[in-house]
This record gives structure tokens, sequence and C-alpha cells, in this order.
């Protein structure tokens, strides 16, 4: 068993959920593909490789009782699709905001983007509107390094 197996069935087991093949590959899935924001389908063909017999139907439902759970997020890039995401560990313990994306306009890439910069504006808003914010979400939308260096060779052989 490996060290993220033993790691997931103690997650499941924390959030008082049974331990099921399914729910390890799905976690597994995620955990190996980080830099990816999968949708379900992507996941299912991926699962597949181990586990044939598995359908779509029980891929959407594992994903949405791991998202109710908070051992995955759900991102939406504005494409029309829910994308998922293994959630943020830090020692073992789920941190309260995952990270956040840029979304290059011109190849579709998204990056993840670590740092978060907003505690003191939810402090703020806490103190001043009572609100308490639970989580947040925010992509930034621009053009990788990739399509800017590309975009800069182009312009310079039209010149």
């Amino acid at each position: 068993m490996s060290i993220s197996e033993e790691k997931f069935r103690k997650m499941l087991r924390e959030k008082g959920l049974k331990v099921t093949n399914q729910r390890l590959l799905v976690l597994e899935v995620l955990a190996a593909h980080r830099d990816r924001h999968m949708t379900a389908e992507d996941i299912y063909e991926l699962v597949r490789e181990d586990y044939p017999e598995i359908g779509l139907a029980t891929i959407y439902r594992t994903v949405q009782l791991l998202l109710e759970m908070q051992l995955v997020g759900r991102i939406s890039l504005d494409d029309g699709c829910a994308r998922y995401e293994i959630g943020e560990f830090y020692d073992g313990e789920e941190r309260h905001h995952h990270h956040h994306h840029l979304v290059c306009r011109t190849c579709g890439q998204v990056i993840p983007f670590k740092d978060d910069l907003l505690d003191e504006l939810e402090s703020r808003i806490e103190k001043e509107m009572g609100f308490h914010v639970l989580d947040h979400e925010l992509k930034f939308y621009g053009q990788c390094q990739e399509c800017l260096k590309k975009a800069s060779t182009e312009k310079h052989v039209e010149v």
C-alpha cells in the first residue's frame, strides 16, 4: 500500500466515509495529476486503466461525494465544464483556502497560483460586514509566458 493510499484511507475515515476502491482511485488519480484540472470524464478514463469495470456514473457520484466532504475542489473555467482537483493539505490537515488560478486566454493553460493574499481582506469583511468567509475562488485571466513569447516572436517576424 502506498503512502498516499494510506493517507487517503485515513482522510476518508476521518470524514466518516467508507473506504472504497472507487474513492481511493479517484483521489489517487487527482493526486497524481495535480497539474491538471480534470473533468469527470478525464478522471473516468484514467481510473478505467486500473479498474475497467467502473462506470462514468460512479465517477460522477464519487466526485460529488468527495466534493461535499471537501476532499476535492471544483473549478469552473468558463468553458461549460466542471473541473476537479485534489484539496490542498498541509501536515495532514486540510487548509481552508485552496490555491488560485492563472488562466491563459490564448492557449487555455491553467496555472495554479499558491499564495493566498486575501486573508487581510477576509478579516476586514468579517469585521466591517459581520460576514464570515468560508472560502473563495480567484482566477486571473491573461497570457502565459509561452503565448507572450510566441506573440512577441510573431510581431517581430511581421515587421
